[in-house]
């Protein structure tokens, strides 16, 4: 039997991507390619076409900058994200789904948050540097990648240098994610619902599965397979979520399926038990998923995972693991 390949790149090899581009001056041409895109709004799949330069707005109700819904250091992502400092998280406010049991209702869809200029946004990224954590996460991007481009220049002149996260529902046009090439280091594409038609009920999006699917593909195209340094930080590659729902209607078989055969093997998915009813889930409405998931659901996910020939499913360990391995690395 075949050995499997190693995922790691030493932490003293590692440089975050948007750097090469950065000292060709080719990040700022991004930047001001996204910026174009904004007069006549293809951003994401939605394709409004309204003229968001002119802070006109339509699906995900953002104009001209991007609003900030809260920033810290997040401890309760993947280990290998969060660390032992923290990923340093910005969530941008509003999406452009509508998903009716989103557990960030009031920042995705009620939009709380501020506008944030380029140059807040910069501040931000640097004051997450600062704390100590360990990436830039950047949580509902697909709306804003003109703006968070804008931003990125500015960032990386003031000194940045952490990996960048795109932590993403995967509703994602092909024109942003090209615009990202070479810039993001990790992935971390939700797949939330194969069939269309639940797509639609729950997302308000009937294509959503389309989407999701060409945008992961390309997404290993641009990094391939997780990989992590020595204290199993991720460096770069796609990360996948995958959110368990009552009565397994998100259809965790096919999507497994389809990144074990179409997208590849090496996948690292996390399967996530973590549903609750939240946003518009109430027993009036959507009383099918007025409930928590039971263990057997997602014991379910969790063998058409491994059926399907993935083999790395996230594990959460212990703090002091972690703390453990970076103190034994850096001594």
């Amino acid at each position: 039997m075949a050995s499997r390949p190693r995922f790691t790149i030493p932490q003293a090899d590692f440089e975050p991507a948007y750097m090469a581009l950065h000292r060709s001056g080719e990040l700022r041409r991004r930047a001001a390619a996204g910026l174009e895109r904004l007069s006549h709004c293809l951003v994401c799949p939605r394709d409004c076409g309204v003229d968001r330069m002119m802070d006109k707005t339509a699906a995900c109700k953002t104009g001209r900058y991007a609003r900030v819904g809260s920033y810290f250091p997040h401890f309760g992502e993947e280990d290998c994200l969060r660390g032992w400092n923290g990923s340093g998280t910005i969530f941008f406010s509003m999406c452009n789904l509508r998903c009716v049991f989103c557990q960030n209702y009031d920042i995705s869809q009620a939009g709380e948050g501020e506008e944030t200029r380029p140059e807040r946004l910069t501040e931000m990224m640097l004051e997450l540097q600062a704390m100590g954590c360990h990436n830039i996460n950047f949580v509902t991007p697909e709306h804003v990648v003109p703006q968070i481009l804008e931003a990125l220049p500015l960032a990386v002149e003031g000194g940045l240098g952490l990996p960048l996260v795109y932590n993403t529902s995967a509703y994602d046009s092909m024109d942003s994610l090209g615009l990202m090439e070479g810039i993001v280091d990790i992935y971390m594409p939700d797949f939330k619902f194969w069939d269309e038609r639940l797509s639609l009920r729950y997302l308000l999006a009937k294509d959503y599965a389309q989407a999701a699917r060409r945008a992961i593909r390309e997404m290993h195209r641009q990094v391939g397979a997780l990989k992590f340094d020595e204290r199993g930080l991720a460096k770069r590659g796609v990360l996948v979520r995958h959110l368990v729902m009552p009565g397994e209607i998100a259809g965790a078989g096919e999507i497994m399926r389809f990144l074990a055969r179409e997208v590849s093997r090496d996948t690292y998915v996390n399967v996530m038990q973590q549903y609750y009813p939240a946003g518009r889930v109430n027993s009036e409405k959507f009383e099918e998923i007025n409930r928590g998931v039971t263990g057997n659901e997602f014991q379910e996910a969790v063998d058409q995972a491994q059926e399907a020939g993935l083999w790395r499913l996230d594990e959460r360990r212990s703090p002091s693991s972690l703390l453990l391995r970076a103190h034994t690395r850096d001594n």
